[in-house]
This record gives structure tokens, sequence and C-alpha cells, in this order.
């Protein structure tokens, strides 16, 4: 049985999400582990949390971390929620191995869950064992950090630690709990759970809930689920476009796996491409391609739509057959405007990223496809996505070198560089803007480092099967600062080997 630690670890809870939705989760707590002991303390992550890192790291702090005691003032709980997997839907998924520990006010203000993922069976299990291994979890920090670091919405890790227990997948793994800090993790699944059984009180009062912590300016308004509907579209727009523009795959997509919050959640079977492919999967589950690297727009939407129908019911009066049509058909607009929405944000991320800046003096039309003659480009010449970029960057200051270094042929962007030039130099001449400045304008959002595939690998392996955290360490380090032209960084810079690449496959860890 859990007992509450000692005074110096009382953590200053306030947990709405227990106190307000009664009947949305089970009420649980988290298995006690045989040995735990620290592997990672994202000490940055918690001082923002108000958190005392030293306590943390203490014995009785990683009594905590490893789910074995649990603080007082928290209410460990067990959300439910449905989803659509694979394009299948499932009713009833909810916290199989995780559990909502509490929320705590940041030191900005912020309210931000506090969960538990590899805690133990829960009464959402469905079968699965409730436990994680080291591997992923670390995953799961390293990712949420690198993409952190990237400026993009995200989970992130305040600590893994070991269990001392083991884990049977394919194989015999080292257990591990993860701490998972969140603006929330309400889903869409969360929507899809209470609209599938027909409870609408329950649908009403998440809604509400929702819309009080990520869009408050809408409480009141009669409007407001409406609006919370297209609140979510626009920060799924946001996010799904600055995924692509970093070369992300996220690799389940699925709609319990998409936040109300707008934030990047659950990294299993995730990854970064190098050569750039639209087509490109990784994911060993994913045996269709539905969550390809350039089916991700398609499939938000897809999920906006999820959405919809989950909230039709708060839009109109059921028995009211003008009112659902009416309903039906403003939601499709939202359902309908979302890939012009997310483009837009693609693009002006692109355009950041070729170092132009938008202005109603310089002819802009052609910006996208300048755009995607250059993902063409790269795509047939096979060039590396990441350093591409990046190298676009130098040849912005004058050394075109590194960047056809990254050809076979070093001719072949030859035709493509001269209308960027062009149109640099008409964007220089509306805005009184210097090469340099643009050059380094395209560093701050062009990155050197990414958590390429096979460093993460490598990394985790260490860990995993031989109980060496320097690799991770080092990895992670380097992913904290993307935009350094850091000599030290160079190794996490170099694309895996072709080999490598063709026969990557990543897994959900479950």
């Amino acid at each position: 049985m859990n007992t509450a630690v000692a005074p110096g670890l009382r953590w200053p809870f306030d947990n709405s999400y227990a106190r307000e939705l009664p009947g949305t989760y089970v009420a649980w707590q988290p298995a006690p582990p045989p040995a735990p002991v620290l592997l990672q303390l994202n000490r940055d992550l918690a001082d923002e949390l108000g958190l005392d890192a030293d306590v943390l790291a203490s014995q009785a702090g990683v009594a905590v971390l490893a789910g074995g005691v649990v603080p007082e003032g928290a209410e460990p709980l067990a959300q439910a929620y449905a989803g659509h997997q694979f394009g299948g839907f499932s009713p009833q998924l909810g916290d199989g191995r995780a559990l909502l520990l509490g929320e705590l006010i940041d030191r900005h203000g912020r309210r931000r869950d506090l969960a538990f993922k590899g805690s133990g069976r829960t009464p959402f299990a469905r079968g699965g064992d409730g436990k994680a291994a080291v591997g992923p979890m670390l995953r799961e920090l390293v990712l949420g950090e690198a993409m952190h670091a990237l400026g993009i919405p995200t989970t992130r890790a305040l600590a893994v630690v070991a269990t001392g227990e083991p884990v049977y997948r394919d194989r015999v793994l080292p257990g591990a709990v993860l701490t998972r800090v969140a603006a929330s993790h309400l889903r869409v699944g969360s929507f899809q759970y209470f609209a599938a059984r027909g409870d609408l009180d329950a649908l009403r009062r998440l809604a509400d809930y929702a819309i009080a912590r990520h869009d408050p300016a809408l409480a009141g308004d009669p409007d407001r689920v409406f609006g919370l509907l297209g609140a979510v579209a626009a920060r799924q727009a946001a996010l799904v476009a600055q995924w692509i523009n970093v070369g992300f795959i996220h690799g389940v997509m699925n709609t319990d796996n998409t936040t109300i919050s707008g934030e990047t959640i659950d990294y299993g079977p995730c990854a970064f491409v190098e050569a750039y492919d639209p087509a490109a999967v990784f994911s060993s589950i994913d045996h269709g391609g539905r969550y390809a690297f350039g089916n991700q727009p398609a499939v938000a939407r897809w999920n906006i739509a999820r959405l919809a129908e989950a909230l039709l019911p708060l839009l109109a009066d059921a028995d009211d057959e003008a009112s659902l049509q009416r309903a039906v058909e403003r939601a499709t607009e939202v359902v309908d405007a979302f890939p012009a929405r997310l483009d837009t944000a693609l693009r002006a991320g692109q355009r950041a990223k070729l170092g132009l800046q938008q202005s109603a003096s310089v002819e802009v039309d052609s910006d996208a496809a300048l755009a995607d003659d250059w993902l063409a480009l790269l795509q047939r010449e096979r060039a590396d996505f990441t350093l591409a970029w990046r190298r676009l960057s130098d040849a912005a200051a004058g050394d075109e070198a590194p960047l056809r270094a990254l050809f076979a042929d070093a001719r072949a962007p030859d035709a493509w560089l001269a209308r960027w030039r062009a149109r640099c130099t008409a964007d220089d001449a509306a805005t009184g803007t210097a090469a340099a400045a643009r050059a380094a304008r395209m560093r701050r959002v062009n990155p050197l480092v990414i958590p390429r595939n096979h460093r993460v690998e490598e990394a985790l392996a260490a860990a995993s099967e031989d109980a060496d955290l320097a690799p991770f360490e080092r990895l992670l380090a380097a992913v904290r600062w993307p935009f350094d032209d850091d000599p030290a960084l160079a190794h996490y810079a170099e694309p895996a080997a072709f080999e490598f690449t063709a026969g990557y496959r990543t897994f959900c860890g479950t």
C-alpha cells in the first residue's frame, strides 16, 4: 500500500481534473517497484515546475518518481478515453499503464499535468502488463527535449526511473517509469469516449473543462463549443506544420494521441526523415503507410473531423433537424478549412527557412513553388533534409560549397539556387536587410542537430543492454542545442548510412 511521503516532498498540487470531472476516470494507485534507481532527472524542468531537483534526486524523491510512494496532495487516477487506432474505432482505451498523479501551477502560472507512464496495470489495461521498458522511456525523454529545443509544442519528461524488474516484450528488458509533464492529457479520444456512450452530461462537462483550461477567452460564450473545435483545429494545424518543417514523423497519429492542447504526445514509433521522402514510414505497426511522413496533414484533418463528430451533440439540438443540419455545416466548414490553415502555417515556416521575409511590397505568390521545387530537388537527389536546409543558410552567407557537397552532382542545385538568389535580392530590396542578417535568421530556424535515428538507437541500446548512460547523456546534451554551429556536435549532425535508414523500424514499446 502506498503512503504519503515526508513533508519535505509535499508538492503544491491543485487537481482540477479529479475535482471537476468525476465519472471520467478511475482513482488508482501506482504499483511500487522493487528496486528504483534514478536514470535521468530533468533539472531545468523541475525548476520550471517549482520543484527542488536535489530533493527529487534524493532517495525519498526517487521513491515518488518511481511510483513507490504517493506525495501528499496527489490524487492518482487513470483517465478514460477512446480512439481511432489506424482508422478503426476502439470505444474504450484509457490509461492502461499510465496515471495522472496530479496538477501543479508552474513558475509561469501555467497549469501542468504530472503523469506516470509504466506505473502498472489499471482497469483500462486491456490485458497489458502496465509496464514500460528503459529504452522507450528514455526515447520519450530525448525526443521530447529535442522537440522542445526546436520550439515545437510537446510533452516533456521530468524523470526516468529504472524499476529493477524485468519487462517481457519480444525479449526481456529492464523496466522503467517515466514522469511526463503536459499542458493536459486531454485528447480527441477523451471526447469520443463519452460521445460514443451518449453521455452528454460528461461530454459537456469535459468540453467546459477543456475550454476553461486551454481557451479561457471562450468561457461563457454561448458558442464556446464551436469555438473550442476551431481552436483545437488551429493548434493541430500549427503543430503538424512544424513537424513537417523539421522532418518529424509521429508514426502513430491515432485520435487518442491527438491532444486538445496542441502538444506532441507519445514518442513511440516516431522518427526523423533523412533523405526527403513524403512516403517515408518507419513504424513497425504502420503496415499500410497510413501515417507516412507526407500523409500527416491529411490524417490531422481526419482526426479533427472525428473531434467534430464527438462534439456534434453539444453543437445542436438533436430533436431539431434544422439545428442539426446547421451544426453539421458549421463543423464541416472547420474541417474543410483545415488543409488551408495548415498550409498557411507550413508556408510561413518554409518562407522563414528559406530566409525570406513576407512583405506587401514583395511578390510572394511564387514562394510556395520555390519551396516545393526545393523539396523535389532534395527528393530527386536524395540529399539529407536537415543538412540541406542548414547548408542553405551557409549559402545565404555566400558559401555554397557545403550545400553542393550534399549532392552527388555539385551542379544539381544550380537552377534552383539562381531562382532563390533572385528572390532573396528582391526581398532585400523591399525590406532593407542584408545577406548576413538573412543567414543568421536562417540558422535560427534550420537546425544542425536533430535526434538522428541511428544515434538514438545507439544511445538506447547502451542504456538498456549495458546500463551505460554516457552515450544517452551526450546525445541529450547535443539535441538541447540544435541550432548551435558547434564543432563538438558535428558527430550528431551526420546522417546514417543509407542501409541503416532503409531498414530502420521503430516500435510502440507496449
